[in-house]
């Protein structure tokens, strides 16, 4: 596994770049439009999450203690679109500049099993924003890959955080190897499925000729890889071999 040495600075100029582009996709498809990489919903229906997600996260993240923060709550009844959208622009740039202002290793509630420090919502919010700006973009009929490193992180996420913490949509029933391959950056990942549980591995040694477990290989770029584990993307998208299923088993949500 290649460890991407992300960094306060670096999330923060992706959550700059990519939510500026959100709101431009938002605003031009406008609120009734479907949102083809999340079934049932349309693009208010993705602007009112979101607005509540940064909203969330900018009230919890700066607190300094430990305890759960109140559940996340949208507004009832929804807000006009216009409002909608200023809504969405102030908890944009609240988000950003609360998130900028935090120390990464001061305290702070988390849901996965990690070190509860602010750090953790630093590098969520820029995933968060990044793949719904995708998803906002693909609604516009214009989607662009998401920035290759911030992708490989993305990927890091999913499984040094989704997945251990049990946030899994593929099959919970596979064991096997995967190896997954960034053909853009000089980014791979081995993880090891047993059932239920997983393990990311930091080296290819596991792949031997002792190990008689099935395997899987993908390789695409990292911004496909990140897409297809967050369940935008079919397999069909990589260059597989192997078991597939191995490679649908790694999906979060």
């Amino acid at each position: 596994m290649n460890r991407l040495n992300a960094t306060k600075d670096f999330w923060l100029a992706a959550l700059r770049a990519d939510g500026p582009a959100l709101q431009d996709a938002v605003a031009e498809t406008g609120p009734d439009a479907a949102v083809p990489a999340c079934p049932d919903w349309t693009v208010a229906d993705l602007t009112e999450h979101l607005t509540s997600v940064l909203r969330w996260v900018r009230e919890l993240a700066p607190r300094g203690v430990l305890d759960r923060p109140a559940a996340r709550t949208v507004p009832d009844p929804r807000p006009a679109w216009p409002e909608a959208l200023d809504q969405l622009r102030r908890e944009m740039t609240g988000a950003i500049e609360t998130l900028d202002a935090l120390d990464p290793d001061l305290p702070s509630w988390t849901w996965p099993a990690q070190a509860k420090k602010a750090g953790f919502w630093q590098r969520r919010i820029a995933h968060e924003v990044s793949v719904h700006r995708w998803d906002a973009e693909q609604a516009a009929g214009r989607a662009t890959p998401i920035e290759t490193k911030l992708a490989a992180d993305g990927v890091n996420e999913v499984l040094d955080t989704w997945l251990p913490a049990g946030y899994r949509k593929g099959p919970t029933d596979l064991h096997g190897v995967v190896h997954l391959t960034a053909t853009d950056a000089s980014y791979e990942w081995f993880v090891r499925l047993r059932g239920a549980g997983i393990a990311l591995l930091d080296t290819g040694t596991i792949l031997d000729t002792d190990d008689h477990h099935p395997r899987a290989e993908a390789s695409g770029t990292a911004s496909d890889l990140l897409l297809t584990l967050m369940g935008r993307l079919e397999t069909d998208k990589l260059t597989v071999v192997g078991d597939p299923r191995l490679i649908s088993a790694l999906r979060a949500g």
